[in-house]
């Protein structure tokens, strides 16, 4: 195909500009070009010398020249390759059909199905929420998880973290929870996860059932903007739905691999490391992503978990840090709860939901109260009870734990295929002080 005939050919699609530039420079990270002067998060399409296309993102311009990150890697890029600005900038097609469907983050499907029919094309990356059109959070979310269901519920529009160090046990709570929860429409998005992952969690996570579930997935050889992306696109498909009415579940794992691409990114722009060498892009992105979930007036909720990866399992990682402070709450999973055969393992003294006061009687509020207090009094005297040092009858409070403690664990305790509905979990709470402490204290063998 001739240049003039190429030229003429982009010049006339609709979504293109009719002004071109070429590349310039190719680095590992960024493709320099010139000729055009596009502003920085333009999105830009590149026809190579085999008439193969592909697109990228505008982050840096000197006024001669700009730079872009391609979604692809660098190989196939050459010096002279055309660049055209695509006007309507980054979208993602949105239709009530995309419900069963696997999409990539630039809406391309990825699961041998036919592309949309009617769909309306819709930026990904907008403003969060305004603080005052945020309506209350007081309704509560069932999740289908009897410990989160009983001792840190959620309402509808908040947004949570699964903090948990790898192998433990996150890809498993997120399935329980898809398939436990009440929401009609789910949206999960796979970010940096590996490939293998994806079909076992469609497969073995959602029993296959992919009816009321968008999946978007970016996996860990797909480049750092496409990892990036995707989380903005599968926040945009929750969007979506909120603004027809719905009561959206949005789950992501992981916020880790999302700030580790942002890193890559940031690095090669040139950003100053600071903690872990994440740079300060990735504390700012942070927000910008998790703040667009919630409950907004007028239209539906988007109640999200957002699973983190902390390595060595340190909870002081920044990224860790960082996704606290802006989420409503989070759950701990703890390897050594695993030890003792509780699935899930969530951490139930370290773990938090900041709405729950808010959503729960009076009666379910003091029941947490008394499970946490004996169950930390287990905790804190666990060597002497090891070691046999503790003699029954020392502390009448500790006894009464220890009578209870086998219905607490068993509380804790839910297979992967079981589905606890809140009124249910509420009703077992109660059974774990079903015996008054006075008869298990004249009864200990109770």
């Amino acid at each position: 195909m001739s240049l003039r005939v190429l030229k003429h050919k982009l010049a006339s699609r609709p979504n293109l500009s009719p002004q071109y530039g070429v590349i310039s420079k190719i680095t590992p990270t960024i493709i320099y070009a010139k000729g055009i002067s596009p502003s920085v998060g333009d999105i830009v399409k590149i026809t190579h010398k085999d008439s193969s296309q592909s697109l990228g993102i505008v982050t840096l311009s000197d006024g001669q020249s700009f730079g872009f990150n391609p979604f692809s890697f660098v190989e196939h890029f050459g010096i002279n390759d055309i660049v055209m600005i695509e006007k309507n900038g980054l979208t993602f097609p949105m239709a009530e059909s995309m419900l069963g469907r696997v999409f990539d983050p630039l809406g391309t499907p990825i699961d041998d199905k036919p592309p949309l029919l009617e769909s309306t094309h819709l930026p990904i990356i907008t403003p969060p929420i305004r603080a005052l059109k945020r309506g209350i959070i007081d309704e509560i979310f069932d999740v289908g998880v009897r410990s989160i269901n009983g001792l840190l519920t959620c309402g509808k529009g908040q947004k949570l973290g699964i903090f948990a160090g790898s192998g433990v046990g996150k890809s498993t709570l997120m399935g329980m929870i898809v398939k436990g929860c009440k929401a009609p429409i789910k949206v999960i998005a796979l970010i940096g996860e590996r490939g293998r992952e994806v079909p076992e969690f469609i497969h073995k996570s959602l029993g296959g059932d992919l009816s009321s579930t968008v999946l978007i997935v970016a996996t860990s050889d797909d480049s750092p903007l496409m990892r990036k992306y995707g989380a903005f696109s599968a926040m945009a498909v929750a969007e979506y739905f909120k603004s027809l009415g719905n009561d959206v579940l949005f789950i992501m794992d992981s916020v880790t691999r999302f700030a580790m691409a942002q890193r890559e990114i940031g690095l090669a722009l040139g950003e100053p490391p600071t903690s872990k060498g994440y740079p300060p892009s990735v504390l700012t992105l942070m927000p910008q992503l998790m703040e667009r979930a919630g409950k907004e007036e007028g239209k539906g909720s988007i109640t999200a978990f957002f699973t983190v990866l902390v390595e060595g399992d340190d909870l002081s990682d920044p990224i860790a840090d960082q996704a606290r402070s802006i989420l409503d709450g989070h759950i701990i999973l703890e390897r050594a709860l695993t030890d003792f055969g509780i699935y899930p393992p969530i951490n139930i003294l370290a773990s938090a939901s900041r709405v729950s006061n808010d959503i729960i009687t009076k009666e379910h509020r003091e029941l947490i109260q008394k499970f946490r207090r004996y169950y930390a009094l287990l905790k804190d005297n666990e060597i002497l009870l090891r070691i046999g040092s503790y003699q029954h009858g020392s502390d009448p409070e500790l006894d009464y734990a220890l009578a209870i403690k086998p219905v607490m664990e068993e509380f804790l305790k839910q297979a992967e295929d079981d589905s606890v509905s809140f009124e249910e979990a509420l009703i077992m709470l109660k059974a774990v002080f079903a015996l008054p402490q006075s008869e298990l204290m004249q009864n200990p063998n109770t």
